[in-house]
């Protein structure tokens, strides 16, 4: 085969939708991961650090299940959030032989600040276009998400 038989095959891959979506997907995720490492956390961290917000105190084995992240990964996150004085781990309320995680107060203020570089960032992905074209982008794609 040459490079005549199909001269638009790369062309047509970055045409369809699934292309695009991924690529405004990662540049979404990339301005989401530069603006939160101003708070000297990465994507992970604010993951997790938010399902201990929501859903704590949560044990790890929770945490786990409900971020589907790997178990090691997750006690290498949360020792970080531990250090920093996000998060701490003390016995569960609900079975003392294991451990719950909990917020801090600073790491509920690092949460809020972390909302708010997050919607800059995504304000950042869709400064191209319009208000009213944002919210039907938006729109759009929450149908074909919860399709």
């Amino acid at each position: 085969m040459t490079h005549t038989e199909h001269p638009r095959a790369l062309a047509h891959i970055q045409s369809l939708p699934s292309w695009l979506a991924g690529r405004v997907a990662a540049r979404g995720r990339s301005l989401v991961a530069e603006a939160i490492a101003e708070e000297g956390l990465k994507v992970q961290h604010h993951a997790v650090l938010a399902a201990v917000s929501e859903y704590g105190p949560v044990a790890q084995a929770d945490l786990v299940r409900r971020l589907g992240f790997d178990a090691k990964d997750v006690v290498l996150l949360l020792n970080h959030l531990q250090g920093a004085g996000l998060a701490v781990r003390e016995p569960d309320p609900k079975d003392r032989r294991k451990n719950a995680v909990r917020v801090t107060p600073a790491g509920v203020r690092t949460l809020e600040r972390c909302a708010a570089l997050a919607e800059r960032a995504n304000a950042e992905l869709l400064a191209p276009l319009s208000a009213a074209e944002a919210r039907q982008l938006m729109d759009l794609l929450t149908r074909v998400y919860e399709a």
